[in-house]
């Protein structure tokens, strides 16, 4: 049998972990890891006495973005099954930004497109020093759509506005300045700054936390209507499946430049 593509778990302590899993790729998410990553996540909101969650990628990786093999399959389909799949991308990312816990995310490697949605849906991000960030979607003619209210709140719609429309990669020190980490250590102390972290956060008041949390959104980008998401999910599957999207996914499977790009 194949490993599953993500490990969740809650200590004796009520710290709960989500681990993603498919390190073979650089933990990039598809079908099966979105649907794991709901189910943890819905786990999590029934779990009685639950204090922190803890968010991290196995191996090189944290996460790589969308597998992007996969995104040109669902490109293929249906307008309703691409509207499902940014449906369901959505709801894993809105329901990790609403956890009325405090969730800390640990970052090494690549943190890519959707990567950077996750952390921006966390409270709190420790990056290790070699990691690199990216919201990469315009590159292969995506659009960040589903992500851009956390990634607002995080980072700020100035610098959303750099790094969405250029697709470039920053480093460590950046993602710091911006506010997309919280802090920098070295790779081999990651874990250890997590568990402080965790340590920290299990000294306060649960409810005083919950209620922080809560207040905070409101007045956040990320704190949106239910209305509010369904057209984000409608205009994130209608951009999959445009002529742009479509030559932009090919011109990754190919390991070509796409046709819209210019001459060095």
């Amino acid at each position: 049998m194949s490993n599953p593509p993500l490990l969740s778990s809650v200590d004796p302590r009520g710290v709960a972990s989500i681990v993603l899993n498919r390190p073979e790729v650089g933990n990039a998410y598809n079908g099966d890891l979105i649907e794991a990553l709901l189910a943890a996540l819905a786990r999590l909101t029934d779990e009685p006495g639950l204090r922190a969650l803890l968010l991290s990628g196995h191996g090189r990786h944290f996460q790589a973005g969308a597998d992007l093999n996969w995104v040109r399959t669902i490109a293929g389909g249906a307008l309703a099954d691409n509207v499902e799949a940014s449906r369901a991308t959505a709801a894993a990312i809105d329901r990790l930004n609403r956890l009325p816990i405090p969730t800390v995310a640990l970052v090494q490697g690549g943190c890519f497109g959707g990567g950077t949605g996750l952390v921006a849906a966390c409270d709190i991000v420790i990056a290790a020093d070699d990691a690199i960030f990216s919201i990469a979607e315009v590159r292969w003619g995506l659009t960040a759509a589903i992500i851009i209210p956390q990634l607002s709140d995080a980072i700020s719609v100035r610098q959303l506005r750099r790094y969405a429309l250029t697709g470039e990669r920053f480093g460590a020190a950046e993602a710091l300045r911006i506010g997309l980490a919280h802090k920098v250590v070295p790779r081999p102390e990651l874990a250890a700054a997590g568990e402080a972290m965790i340590a920290n956060l299990i000294g306060n008041g649960p409810g005083a936390m919950a209620e922080t949390k809560a207040l905070a959104l409101k007045s956040a980008w990320g704190g949106f209507a239910p209305e509010t998401l369904e057209a984000l999910v409608i205009g994130h599957a209608q951009t999959r499946r445009s002529a742009e999207a479509s030559e932009g996914l090919a011109s990754f499977v190919e390991k070509r430049p796409a046709r819209w790009a210019l001459p060095a």
